[in-house]
């Protein structure tokens, strides 16, 4: 049960006036920071805005637990704050949150890109429980040395220094409890793989080819089972492929908005 989320407690960070619409869902380490790159680079493309989910960074923290519905409820009231319908990206846990704002609201999502993510980690007991553990490690050893033991693997090996400390901190900054273990417990409940057939918004996949945290299969699953999707491997990419590789991932994300907004080129 969710105790609901006011969405104006969120941080938001916006850039772009016109164009299609674009709403930017983080990872479950992450901020709207982690759009940087995109920001940068569609602004002047797009109109996007991505959150600080609940409980991270400059958002507020919920009054209770939110589970994964919880999640996408607030991200619909968001999109419709703001005139929806929207494109949503989601990276990584986002992308699952996108997943599910998709199956429940169909009539707020344009499209869909999914990059790095999964169907959720109730898929495996096992990965149920690590992802579990997660809320009890970040209470042990505090954000910065919990973003340090986790951040590297976010990227590849042969990610710059520069790349890696910028990930690594926007981790220490962004997460905090309860709201990291509200999400990791969301992710532990969740297996989409049921609903992902009923999901009807055209959908672009993309992973890292060096993905080491979900990894290419998971994303494979998600692309087969979608009625309207393609899948892209975003080469010499880690987890993280829209801050390692950002030229490539903002190409490929252009490439489907032509398509499935029209975008000009």
């Amino acid at each position: 049960m969710n105790a609901p989320y006011d969405p104006a407690g969120l941080h938001v960070a916006e850039t772009g006036a016109d164009g299609p619409t674009l709403l930017c869902l983080h990872g479950i380490g992450s901020s709207s920071a982690a759009f940087a790159p995109q920001f940068a680079s569609l602004g002047d493309r797009l109109r996007l805005f991505a959150w600080d989910a609940p409980g991270y960074g400059a958002s507020a923290d919920p009054e209770g637990p939110l589970d994964l519905d919880g999640y996408a409820d607030t991200a619909a009231a968001l999109i419709r704050a703001r005139g929806g319908p929207a494109h949503v990206l989601g990276v990584s846990w986002g992308g699952v949150i996108a997943l599910r704002l998709a199956a429940r609201h169909p009539d707020l999502v344009a499209s869909l890109i999914v990059a790095s993510s999964s169907p959720g980690s109730g898929t495996d007991a096992e990965k149920a429980a690590a992802m579990r553990t997660r809320a009890t490690e970040l209470a042990a050893l505090g954000p910065r040395a919990f973003a340090e033991r986790r951040g590297p693997r976010l990227v590849s090996d042969a990610a710059p220094a520069a790349l890696v400390r910028r990930v690594t901190d926007t981790m220490a900054t962004a997460v905090r409890l309860p709201g990291y273990g509200h999400a990791a417990e969301a992710m532990a409940a969740t297996d989409l793989r049921g609903e992902l057939p009923g999901i009807a918004a055209p959908t672009l996949v993309l992973c890292g080819d060096l993905d080491r945290v979900t990894g290419p299969g998971a994303s494979q699953l998600l692309a087969g089972a979608l009625p309207r999707s393609a899948y892209v491997i975003v080469k010499d990419a880690g987890h993280l492929a829209n801050q390692e590789r950002p030229e490539a991932f903002d190409a490929w994300v252009l490439s489907h908005l032509r398509i499935t907004a029209r975008l000009g080129a």
